[in-house]
């Protein structure tokens, strides 16, 4: 589930959109914008050997479940995306290498780096170890891959497969989204026309056909829009393409949900757009008017609780108690309030 596009053009600002999809879209997974200030401190949340920092740059954050950063851009202009990869396999712990709950993977890179070359250099040098959610009626290692940009137009997609990180590093890597690995995605995707092929493009819900869509309606968007909003807009009417309606999660196949919500990075200009695909209205933050020096706090925003909500909601945001990440190899408790 969930979909990734990043769009940039000589002179245009660097886009990021993305859709989260998931089965259980009634209670949209409780989520919530927030601010993380920069000076924090954290560690990892496993039992040995915690990956430890102290954040050097501040974020808005999207929040699920109220424990895991779900999607973020920092105030250096990084953005970080967490998409749902069935294949993902963390294979077994190895304590000389410090570790990090999957809760805390994307808040560390918006923590601690200003591009995606600082940010795979990190992911090499630590072990990402998942909590556990409850999907579909099982139990499971929470199956995630991660999506990066910069406002330089860098790229990154980074996959756990047997345990070890598989990065693919270029801003060439524009598309993400889930089955199969991303190696196998690239060759399928040269089977269809204006990509390398001759199929037409397919128009189906499986995050294969997600993935030619975005990628060939991604070469169609104009290099020179007329406007900003005309730019932002190109890049919504990509990744709403790839979206799944309403009544389109198919129990049998994961990969297939319905798209809940979504967000737009504008990696050039921080700024933080989202809406609820339940909702007509767009909402979106710049980062330069958000309280994220050391020593703020943390600040919240619920849209799902100010339904009226629209355009710029930076004054909107509300202190709030730390957010309290989810401890790796612990199952996820959370319930919808009453």
């Amino acid at each position: 589930m969930c979909s990734r596009i990043q769009w940039n053009s000589k002179g245009q600002p660097v886009l990021v959109g993305r859709n989260m999809d998931w089965t259980d879209w009634q209670t949209k997974m409780g989520t919530k914008l927030r601010t993380m200030p920069a000076g924090v401190e954290r560690e990892g949340l496993v039992d040995e050997n915690p990956l430890k920092w102290t954040s050097k740059y501040g974020s808005v954050i999207t929040t699920v479940w109220d424990c895991a950063t779900a999607d973020g851009l920092n105030e250096a202009g990084l953005a970080a995306n967490l998409l749902y990869l069935a294949e993902a396999n963390y294979g077994e712990r190895d304590s000389s290498l410090p570790g990090v709950s999957i809760a805390l993977w994307v808040q560390y890179f918006l923590d601690t780096c200003a591009t995606v070359a600082e940010a795979v250099e990190a992911a090499k040098a630590c072990q990402v170890v998942p909590f556990q959610l409850v999907h579909m009626g099982e139990n499971v290692n929470a199956p995630l891959h991660l999506s990066l940009s910069d406002a330089s137009g860098d790229s990154a997609i980074i996959e756990i497969l047997d345990g070890k990180p598989h990065i693919h590093h270029g801003p060439e890597f524009t598309v993400l989204t889930n089955s199969p690995v991303y190696d196998e995605q690239l060759v399928l995707l040269k089977q269809y026309d204006g990509l390398g092929g001759t199929k037409p493009i397919p128009g189906t819900m499986s995050a294969e056909d997600r993935f030619a869509r975005s990628a060939y309606y991604l070469t169609r968007l104009p290099e020179q829009p007329a406007s900003y909003q005309v730019a932002v807009a190109g890049v919504l009417s990509v990744i709403r393409n790839a979206a799944t309606p309403f009544g389109g999660s198919d129990p049998a196949q994961p990969n297939n949900a319905t798209t809940i919500w979504r967000t737009i990075c504008d990696c050039t200009n921080k700024r933080y757009y989202f809406e609820f695909c339940h909702m007509p209205n767009v909402v979106w933050v710049d980062l330069d008017d958000l309280k994220l020096s050391a020593g703020a706090s943390e600040q919240l925003f619920d849209l799902d609780a100010d339904n009226d909500a629209a355009g710029d909601v930076s004054g909107k945001f509300k202190p709030a108690e730390p957010l309290v990440f989810q401890k790796a190899n612990t199952p996820v408790t959370w319930t919808p309030a009453a």
